[in-house]
């Protein structure tokens, strides 16, 4: 399935370029997200988290640049997972393109996402996952933001504080799966 989705970054283009190919330093702004470890400077390790009610899927995967462009600002990111208790996996190639807006940049996000096992069970409903995709990439922009800071427009970025070893909460899919369903409902009525 593929799912587009945006955020906005407070910040110039060439400082949220900076910011967000600085993978050590956004991973803590992705829910239920941690890096475990650097490969090289363009593989990376790590897990990710969501808990539906009582249960609990913990993917443990890898995510690669396979092209970063920076004259146009684009990246594209191939990614596998799987979960650590043999219930499925996911692929992703994500295509990332930062374009300048206002004093902000916006940064639209293609992503082709393939689910297998009992985790393609929770992917029946597309409409769905992809409003849960939406909501996930509204919270890594929220946190985004708090990265950000109040720093001036002209500020490099601080330095990438290495890889994170502290454990990442799993995100509540619950708390997701509500928030995408007021988002659908709020859409199909905005539509009647």
């Amino acid at each position: 399935m593929q799912i587009e989705t945006s955020f906005a970054v407070p910040a110039p283009l060439d400082r949220a370029w900076a910011l967000l190919t600085d993978v050590p330093r956004i991973v803590p702004c992705m829910p239920g997200a941690q890096l475990t470890e650097i490969v090289d400077p363009r593989t990376f390790r790590g897990t990710a988290g969501v808990k539906i009610g009582p249960m609990a899927l913990n993917f443990a995967g890898e995510a690669k640049i396979e092209e970063q462009d920076d004259a146009t600002r684009r990246v594209r990111v191939a990614a596998r997972a799987n979960d650590t208790k043999g219930r499925g996996g996911a692929q992703a190639t994500m295509a990332f393109a930062l374009v300048a807006d206002g004093a902000g940049t916006r940064v639209d996000i293609t992503t082709d996402l393939q689910l297998n096992g009992a985790v393609a069970q929770y992917g029946r409903g597309v409409g769905l996952i992809k409003e849960i995709a939406n909501q996930l990439v509204g919270q890594f922009a929220e946190n985004l933001k708090a990265e950000i800071g109040p720093a001036p427009a002209d500020a490099a970025p601080a330095p990438s504080p290495g890889p994170v070893v502290a454990s990442a909460e799993p995100v509540s899919g619950i708390a997701l799966l509500f928030a995408a369903l007021r988002a659908m409902v709020r859409r199909w009525l905005g539509r009647a």
